[in-house]
């Protein structure tokens, strides 16, 4: 005599279930995806898309998607001002048009964050960028790059005191309603001075004790990267 009603119960369980897959996600679920942004990652000094293995694992991992990580590829020994920042300005706006998404956020490493720093504060980024975050970026130059300044741009304009550092230092370092932060090491090789990447205005985040290209793999470097781009 059980049985029909035992029948009855699943059947309304499964229309119960059914009602809540056509409702869609929670209201907090819709929410962040709502609120997640195409995410730029930007390689550094002779280096290729390839280095953000780790990082593009752990923000898919953190519920991002197949087209919202991209990675912008370039060729790393040209001239900061003159030809890098306009080539990413215009990948923002292919990503931008191939989204739809009125802003995007930018991860940078180490001289990645020079071109898209310059983007934001002179190629108009501030509008566009929601978040900028620079994972051991020679922000205000490093001593390490005299060592190739006679012979590549890109040295030369990481070197302190070039015009690039100077103009990217007028006024306010963090300009717009940018989010900015940076990830830094005490003991990093690349980046001399290690105080070199912190910016005025900026969150900026001691990761301890990691060599220059450690930050890309590091997880809690990545947890902080993904808690900054959530904000």
């Amino acid at each position: 005599m059980r049985r029909p009603v035992t029948v009855l119960s699943a059947a309304l369980a499964g229309l119960a279930a059914l009602a809540g897959m056509l409702a869609g996600p929670a209201p907090a679920a819709a929410a962040d995806a709502a609120a997640r942004r195409p995410v730029i990652l930007v390689h550094g000094y002779n280096a290729d898309p390839g280095v953000w293995g780790g990082l593009d694992a752990r923000l898919r991992a953190a519920g991002y998607g197949e087209g919202e990580i991209f990675r912008w590829g370039y060729d790393s020994h040209q001239s900061v001002n003159e030809v890098l920042a306009g080539r990413f300005a215009a990948y923002v706006d292919e990503v931008r048009r191939r989204t739809g998404a009125d802003r995007v956020d930018v991860v940078a490493h180490s001289f990645g964050s020079l071109p898209t720093r310059w983007y934001v504060k002179y190629g108009g980024g501030t509008t566009t960028v929601a978040h900028w975050i620079s994972l051991a970026g020679p922000n205000h130059g490093t001593g390490v790059a005299w060592a190739c300044a006679l012979w590549d741009q890109a040295c030369r304009d990481m070197t302190p005191g070039s015009w690039v550092q100077k103009r990217l230092a007028e006024g306010d370092e963090t300009p717009g309603p940018v989010a900015y932060a940076t990830f830094w090491s005490d003991c990093d090789e690349v980046i001399n001075p290690d105080d070199s990447v912190p910016l005025t205005g900026a969150a900026n985040h001691p990761a301890g004790c990691l060599d220059h290209n450690a930050l890309l793999g590091d997880a809690a470097v990545a947890e902080g990267v993904r808690a900054f781009l959530a904000t």
